[in-house]
């Protein structure tokens, strides 16, 4: 004789079997992962002029009887080109050049920025060979002797250039210059000082 199941038992086994599958298992957080690449700010490149002191002292050398000599050495200078090409007008061109005011001392009559001159001096051009220094500036005194010089730092004279500022991008040119400063044999004894601007354009 087969077994009689109870109703009450069959409703309850049917009523389980319906239920959603929500209900018996947690459906669980779902994750999103958010990523960025940030970048460092780049700052545009720069063009500039650095010099390796702010002083020098000329000293006595090679006066005669007509003429008396001072010679030193202008500190080291320094363009730096940190640009790009892109950032670089076409046809851009730079150039350092320098002028120097009258020498002056208490009580004394000035000494004409005339009577200086300098002699440039590529220390490091690069190698395209773009870079290049100014010429010879000789002092008034001398003019009579070396015809055909530029005469005395009294105008802005050049010191360094290239004619293609695309083209040394990115390095760093130094240059310095020898000074001579000459005078008359009679000019009066002190402690003479003048002032040197260096000035860089492009």
């Amino acid at each position: 004789m087969k077994a009689r199941i109870p109703v009450a038992l069959i409703v309850a086994l049917t009523g389980v079997a319906a239920l959603p599958a929500s209900a018996l298992a947690d459906p669980g957080d779902a994750e999103v992962e958010v990523t960025v690449d940030i970048t460092e700010i780049r700052e545009p490149g720069v063009l500039a002029l650095t010099v390796a002191g702010t002083a020098v002292a000329l000293t006595e050398n090679g006066s005669d009887l007509t003429v008396r000599r001072f010679t030193g050495t202008l500190p080291t200078v320094t363009v730096t080109d940190t640009r790009t090409p892109a950032e670089i007008p076409d046809g851009s061109a730079w150039a350092v050049l320098g002028s120097s005011s009258d020498f002056t001392a208490p009580g004394r009559a000035p000494i004409s920025a005339g009577h200086l001159g300098w002699k440039p001096r590529l220390i490091d051009g690069g190698d395209t060979g773009l870079v290049a220094e100014g010429e010879e500036v000789v002092p008034s005194v001398d003019e009579p002797t070396q015809p055909g010089n530029n005469v005395g730092l009294v105008d802005q004279e050049l010191l360094v250039s290239t004619y293609d500022s695309s083209a040394v991008t990115g390095g760093a040119y130094q240059v310095n210059a020898g000074l001579d400063l000459h005078t008359p044999a009679d000019v009066a004894a002190g402690s003479y000082t003048a002032t040197l601007t260096l000035s860089l354009f492009e």
